[in-house]
């Protein structure tokens, strides 16, 4: 979860922040970057993330620094914690520290404003924290990502299906970071779906478990206590899953008996328990792709082009987006 810093001393961040930009873009124009590299040229990219401790995070950084080395671009990777000022500071540096676009996983999604104020005219590529639709511009501030509604909706579908159409059930959510999109988008598409698909849902229990394991056998220890009944439990990342099946587990089911259980990323270790049994789905996000498309856009807009002839582009030029994929036992083979 991230930390709220006093409203004071935000806005006075803001302000500075403001002070410091607007001689410049009354100079170089807004929205314009100051570099002016041909897209032959080399263009270095500033990276600024919260950390790298979740799995996904880890894999889509790996992605973005591989792919820079792939195509022929400089990126610096730099670390803010859950600091929104360390962020804002990274950011409003970038200009004047020679780089050419920036991509950034938001730390807070709502400071996209403050960050496209901070950015100076360079373009930002927001990755993982996908900000309001209001905040993003036609080649100048996009979104590179995965539909989060898409995930929620499959796990639905899937859980249905198992559960031969159910007119009801006692379902669990395990939710990531508060405030996320993708927290925000995954569940909403849950429970939409099931009311969709005329499913009478019981959330016997809701919290979150901040995309941990840990986190998630802890709640599941306190729904213990409530002594309620439980058909599917839908978690919005699979590390989350796995700390819902190792309590499972730890407390008597088998592979045989354990009621459903989704994750999302599809990552390896995912996979493999539903290789094992121990989950029943997953949602490929592609961490991979995400990457290299962050990075393309960013040589793209860096380098005074568009995002367009990019695979997953929008005609309005503010969304890249990456296709999700259902992962059951059915294809897991396919991504271990």
């Amino acid at each position: 979860m991230n930390n709220k810093i006093n409203k004071s001393f935000f806005k006075k961040i803001f302000h500075c922040i403001i002070a410091s930009v607007i001689p410049s873009l009354l100079i170089s124009g807004c929205g314009a970057s100051s570099s002016s590299q041909s897209s032959s040229s080399s263009v270095n990219i500033l990276y600024s993330i919260c950390d790298n401790d979740d799995t996904f995070r880890s894999s889509l950084s790996d992605a973005i620094i591989s792919a820079a080395s792939s195509n022929g671009v400089t990126v610096d990777m730099q670390l803010c914690g859950s600091d929104v000022a360390d962020q804002l500071e990274q950011i409003s540096t970038a200009k004047s520290k020679g780089y050419d676009a920036i991509i950034v996983r938001l730390t807070d999604v709502s400071t996209a404003l403050q960050i496209e104020v901070a950015a100076n005219g360079l373009p930002l590529i927001f990755v993982n924290n996908q900000p309001d639709d209001d905040r993003l511009s036609d080649n100048e501030f996009v979104y590179v990502g995965s539909d989060e509604e898409e995930a929620g909706q499959y796990q639905a579908e899937y859980v249905i299906k198992k559960l031969g159409n159910p007119s009801s059930m006692n379902v669990i959510i395990m939710e990531g970071e508060k405030g996320h999109s993708g927290t925000i988008g995954r569940t909403s598409a849950v429970k939409n779906t099931l009311k969709d698909n005329g499913v009478n849902a019981n959330y016997v229990f809701v919290d979150y478990a901040n995309w941990t394991s840990d986190g998630a056998y802890d709640m599941m220890t306190i729904f213990e206590k409530t002594g309620q009944s439980v058909d599917a439990v839908f978690c919005n990342n699979d590390t989350m899953a796995i700390g819902v099946a190792d309590y499972l587990i730890d407390n008597g089911a088998t592979s045989a008996n354990i009621i459903p259980i989704t994750g999302v990323d599809a990552t390896s270790d995912a996979c493999a328990y539903i290789k094992e049994g121990k989950m029943s789905f997953t949602v490929l996000q592609d961490a991979a792709t995400q990457g290299t498309c962050a990075v393309l856009a960013a040589k793209a807009l860096g380098s005074g082009g568009t995002i367009s002839s990019i695979d997953g582009a929008t005609s309005d030029g503010k969304y890249i987006w990456v296709p999700y994929v259902p992962v059951d036992s059915s294809n897991v083979n396919n991504y271990l």
